[in-house]
């Protein structure tokens, strides 16, 4: 039941991710537009929307890769055929997501306070709505993270009983 939360969590994350990229060639349309035709003219805000959308962007894509555990994971050696050994290579990926999202969750609270105290030179914009990212994509990446390591280690008890 959980997980199916988390995957709708993250299908809704997927449809965020698809209108922020949308929305990111409105402003980017209007710099290549100003900047190479001279047909409307050369408005600064639209580079630092770009620049929050693209941050927002990166962070829920990176969220999206954590649950398809598509991200944070370089195998250097050769996938395991033993039970056990496949639990401790998926768990230490696991974990050590696990320890980055506990460093992006605990400190992107004072991230986004430091970003709540600046207001972007353009847009006059608080900077936390991009800073407050950092955080959210910790919490989140905790619990993805946090369900996979519980299906990997449910999926070797049962491998376990199986063989027994």
């Amino acid at each position: 039941m959980f997980g199916r939360a988390l995957d709708k969590l993250c299908n809704g994350l997927r449809v965020l991710l698809g209108i922020l990229i949308a929305l990111l060639a409105i402003p980017v349309g209007m710099q290549v537009i100003a900047r190479y035709t001279g047909i409307i003219p050369v408005f600064l805000w639209t580079e630092e929307l770009a620049t929050f959308i693209f941050v927002w962007a990166v962070m829920i894509g990176a969220m999206i890769a954590v649950w398809d555990q598509t991200h944070f994971d370089v195998r250097v050696i050769p996938d395991a055929k033993n039970p056990l050994w496949v639990l401790i290579q998926d768990g230490f990926v696991l974990v050590m997501i696990l320890a980055f999202a506990l460093i992006f969750a605990w400190y992107g609270v004072e991230y986004a306070k430091f970003g709540y105290i600046q207001n972007s030179v353009m847009m006059r914009a608080n900077m936390m709505i991009t800073y407050i990212s950092v955080p959210i994509a910790g919490v989140v990446w905790i619990m993805f993270a946090g369900y996979r390591l519980y299906e990997a280690i449910s999926i070797y008890k049962n491998r376990a009983v199986n063989a027994a």
